[in-house]
């Protein structure tokens, strides 16, 4: 009889185990349930899905004027007036016109009278330069019948705050070792001169792919922040931010400024060093879709 009420009591316990167990299952399937109502959604869900597309056309300054830190030797130096350039050119315009901008901006101020220079450039009384706003923004506008073209290039903070008190400006920023370099520099002058040579030795169409890549912009980019920058202190971190970054902020304040619609297609030409900073800024933007300039 004992044994009956043992034998009882330990079925009941399965039982009950069994039926906890069906409960957990039901519990956890019922949360599963609550799980998949909750849909996670991704950022962009959020925001309009039609944007303005721009395409950044990075390039060296083809009539080399020498304002930037690093010179390009004469041996280096190609003309897009002659041939084989010329052609090239041609080749690299052609492609940059599959993208059908209707808009294009260009690296020059306000001052430039560019849309003047745009209509000389059609009635054949502009005396061409080698500059490569005349040679890209001017042709490929001129091609695609636009009647003006933009010019977006802006000072920086720095250089106004200069002007109105430079003493303020100076204790702001601290004394920076203008002369002070790391190991980088070395990398950097030998990355330059290669892509000097690139312009000489490769197709101009197949050059500007490289130096438009994310990773040639990244690395041009990443050259701010070695040498002067590492000064002693944040000073080097202050001029950087309201002199270089401020004036690409200020040149991407002056495209939103142009642009009026999403089906607009906005082709900014400007110098690589610019390229790089815009591309982050394009990147993040809800209002606009960057277009990478291999993929035309």
């Amino acid at each position: 009889m004992k044994t009956f009420f043992i034998l009882t009591a330990l079925a009941l316990t399965i039982v009950s185990c069994q039926n906890n167990q069906t409960t957990k299952k039901v519990v956890s399937n019922n949360i599963s349930e609550e799980n998949e109502k909750i849909q996670i959604k991704n950022a962009s869900d959020f925001f309009p899905t039609e944007k303005t597309k721009v395409l950044v056309v990075g390039t060296f300054h083809m009539n080399y004027p020498g304002l930037d830190d690093h010179k390009t030797t004469d041996s280096d130096k190609i003309d897009v007036l002659k041939e084989p350039k010329k052609s090239e050119l041609t080749e690299l315009v052609e492609y940059i016109k599959k993208f059908k901008p209707t808009k294009i901006a260009v690296e020059a101020g306000t001052d430039r009278n560019i849309t003047e220079q745009l209509q000389q450039y059609k009635a054949g009384t502009l005396k061409v330069s080698r500059n490569e706003t005349q040679q890209i923004g001017i042709r490929i506008a001129a091609e695609l019948h636009l009647d003006s073209l933009y010019a977006v290039d802006d000072n920086p903070l720095s250089e106004e705050w200069y002007k109105k008190d430079s003493i303020s400006l100076n204790k702001m920023i601290g004394n920076i070792d203008w002369e002070l370099t790391d190991k980088f520099d070395s990398l950097y002058a030998k990355w330059y001169n290669y892509n000097d040579k690139s312009t000489v030795n490769t197709k101009l169409l197949k050059h500007f792919k490289y130096i438009n890549s994310e990773e040639s912009h990244q690395y041009g980019y990443g050259h701010y922040l070695t040498n002067w920058f590492k000064t002693e202190g944040k000073g080097g971190a202050d001029f950087l931010s309201i002199w270089w970054y401020n004036r690409n902020l200020r040149i991407f304040r002056n495209i939103q400024d142009i642009t009026n619609n999403p089906e607009e297609r906005i082709m900014v030409l400007m110098g690589n060093g610019h390229a790089a900073v815009l591309r982050q800024l394009f990147e993040a933007s809800p209002e606009y879709e960057f277009i990478e300039f291999d993929s035309l």
